[in-house]
């Protein structure tokens, strides 16, 4: 797989699967590309390029004590982006990745892509405000960063239930499901780790959304008890000119696992829309 250097010479381990035209999948927190197996195996055998990436801390790549801002993220993705020379993307964000697409588009333009695709993102702005009343309030976002501190292993054992809805009306995974994702949340810098709670819970990416001027696919559970659809996926399909937002029944935050070939039906029939 290659590896390619970003502006400031982090080294970001990349997969490269497959022919055709591209699709770029950027991972949530605090997991890596591993986690879109179902999604990068099906677009790859449906006749896509499938490009993924462990963002800068995670998984195998580099892991810097700094740049773990949307603005660095974004330009991270643009480095991956050029060094293999893609043109006529479709861009794909799950959960703060979503963050990522936006921001990308915001700094970067879309002169290179096709389409954009956010899946339980958190985008546009994830932090309860006045102006954001359904959002997350600050104290969530001060408790995970306390358990990530005291004791990061217990935290993620204790955290991925409910990301995968585990005893909710809509999700579930097996155990070794749930013991896969921890260890790649494991493989994660805990200073990642603690900055990208920062990044996600912090960043409004409210203007942002003004300059997606491509298709774009919204994916959302409504059972997602991790990021609300009322402040994601529901504002963010408002805000974007040419999307179309699919709601998930009761389905959680990891749906990439829970509902992968629901989502693998829908992201194909959007590819080659």
């Amino acid at each position: 797989m290659p590896i390619v250097q970003t502006a400031d010479k982090t080294e970001l381990y990349v997969k490269d699967w497959g022919e055709g035209r591209p699709v770029v999948l950027i991972h949530g927190w605090p997991l890596n590309s591993d986690s879109w197996e179902h999604q990068a195996l099906a677009l790859t055998e449906a006749g896509f390029r499938v490009i993924s990436y462990d963002r800068r801390g995670f998984g195998r790549s580099g892991q810097p004590f700094k740049g773990y801002d949307y603005d660095t993220m974004a330009d991270d993705l643009a480095s991956v982006m050029d060094a293999l020379d893609l043109r006529d993307v479709t861009l794909a964000g799950f959960s703060m990745g979503g963050g990522e697409v936006v921001r990308y588009i915001s700094r970067h333009g879309t002169s290179k892509l096709r389409q954009a695709v956010l899946i339980s993102s958190i985008a546009p702005y994830m932090k309860k405000a006045d102006d954001n009343p359904k959002g997350v309030a600050e104290e969530v976002f001060t408790q995970m960063k306390d358990g990530v501190r005291k004791d990061r292993a217990a935290f993620m054992k204790d955290f991925f239930p409910g990301f995968f809805g585990n005893d909710s009306k809509g999700g579930g995974v097996s155990e070794a499901v749930l013991h896969w994702a921890w260890a790649m949340a494991m493989m994660a810098s805990p200073k990642a780790t603690l900055d990208c709670i920062d990044a996600f819970g912090h960043t409004d990416l409210r203007r942002d959304m003004k300059a997606i001027d491509v298709p774009t696919l919204v994916v959302h559970g409504t059972g997602d008890a991790v990021v609300p659809i009322d402040t994601s996926s529901r504002a963010a399909a408002k805000a974007i000119k040419d999307a179309t937002l699919k709601e998930y029944e009761h389905a959680p935050h990891g749906l990439l696992a829970t509902h992968a070939e629901q989502l693998n039906r829908d992201l194909i029939d959007f590819l080659k829309a």
